[in-house]
Formats: C-alpha cells, structure tokens, sequence
C-alpha cells in the first residue's frame, strides 16, 4: 500500500483553476521532486495536502486512511484539520519561525502544545516537558546546531533559520516531510547547506515531497520526478527520465532554459 494516494486534485481561486485534477502516489521511503515553473501549482499542492488550503474535490489518503474527500463533507470538518496535518510536516521558504522563541523554544512549541491537549497532562507536565525538550535537543544537534539553541530567529543565519525549520517539520514525527523550495530565499552557500541536510535525510529514507528549481539536485536526490506545468502534470516518473530524457515538448523547454 502507498503511503501517499492522491486522486483527482482541484483547486480554484475566484474563477481561475489552479490544480486542474492532480493524481499521484508515493511510497514510504521515497522522495519525490516536483518541478515547474512559477505559477504552475507547485505551492498550491503542497498547502493542500497540509490542508492549508482545501481542495474543491478530489481525495488524499495517508496510510490507506482518507483525510479528504470531495464525496464526503465529514471529511471536510474544521475540528479534524489538525489532527491530518500531523501526517505531513511542512518546511516552508520563508522559514516562517517564531520570533519571540528560540531556536529550541520553535522546535518544542508544537509538541508542547499538543500535550496540553493529553488527559494526564497535568500530572505529567514536568515529565512531558523534559521529555519534549530532550527530542528536540537531538533534532537540533542532527541539524548541526548544537551551539545555536539559545538563539533567536534574527540570531541566525538563512540557512541555520531553515535547520531549525526541518528540525520543527521533524519533532512531531509525521509520515512525510514537505518542503516548499526550501532554497529560494537563500544565497548559494547556504543553499548547499541546507539541501546537505536534505540529502542526509534522503539516506535515512525519510519520506519527503520536495518542490524545487534545483533540477540537479531533484536529479540526484528523487526518487520520482513530477513536472508540472498551467496546474497539471505534463510528466512523471523516476528523474532519468523526467530529467534525464524527457518525452513531453514542455518538460524539455523548461530544462533547456535551466541549462543555457
């Protein structure tokens, strides 16, 4: 069974259809590139599958459990939203950190709130929280900030602000790990930085969806590469081919232009 089952996705702003019917799936283990250029869906899948924004029909499945489906308006209920974004965690391209909180304050945060919510949290609170911190301690070691967990966002470079990014994508331990061109706002160095990070995931065969413009890297790093192009897949399959030897004469136009 895949991890992952994405049937039939749309998504429409005002009168304009951005995601025109996206089918994929994925398996545990696996990471999968999505490519593209601006404007073609990318993000907008992304934040429907974290249910940042809801899809107007269609159905995602993680597990085999269905979180949203367009037949079924349970499916749809705001009470249930965030227990279905704990399968995905999502790193976005702005960081998007806490400001008033540390490094490892950002990286606890979600943890600590979602054990507030446990029955025995009162008569565990100290036990939770030292527990809570200890995770997120290794998190940020695994991320090479050890020396960083006392610092605050504007302490930190671009690409340390990103570690501690994943670092807060991985502490609730979701089934598959997002992330939203997680190099875009960086400048090359740290760019390398932090897709080093990724590539070291990829070793411990953490499941991962990856919107990038680094074509060498979804080359190197994917498992399967989707391009998509006006809200719809144009091609897919493992990236020696997508990349590699496209057959579709718009997979092949938005390469060359990477290339020249």
């Amino acid at each position: 069974m895949s991890i992952l089952e994405v049937r039939d996705i749309r998504k429409s702003f005002d009168k304009s259809e951005i995601l025109k019917g996206i089918s994929f799936s994925l398996e545990k283990g696996e990471i999968l590139s999505i490519i593209g250029s601006s404007g073609s869906g990318k993000t907008t899948l992304l934040r429907c599958l974290n249910f940042l924004e809801h899809p107007d029909s269609g159905s995602i499945a993680v597990n085999g459990e269905i979180l949203y489906s367009g037949d079924e308006p349970d499916s749809q209920r705001e009470a249930d939203i965030r227990k279905k974004r704990l399968h995905f965690g999502l790193v976005f391209q702005s960081f998007n950190l806490f400001p008033q909180y540390t490094a490892l304050g950002n990286v606890m945060l979600a943890r600590e709130l979602l054990a507030k919510e446990a029955p025995d949290y009162k008569s565990r609170k100290k036990e939770l929280h030292q527990q809570i911190e200890a995770e997120a301690r290794q998190l940020l070691e695994q991320m090479g900030l050890s020396d960083r967990m006392g610092n605050y966002p504007h302490q930190l470079s671009g690409g340390q602000q990103q570690r501690v990014a994943i670092a807060r994508a991985l502490a609730l331990q979701p089934d598959i790990l997002c992330f939203d061109e997680p190099t875009s706002a960086l400048d090359p160095e740290l760019t390398q930085e932090v897709l080093r990070v990724i590539r070291e995931l990829a070793e411990r065969k953490t499941t991962m969806i990856i919107v990038t413009h680094e074509i060498a890297f979804a080359r190197d790093v994917a498992s399967q590469v989707i391009f998509m192009d006006d809200g719809r897949i144009v091609e897919e399959g493992p990236p020696e081919q997508v990349i590699g030897a496209p057959t579709q004469e718009r997979t092949r136009r938005f390469l060359e232009s990477y290339n020249q």
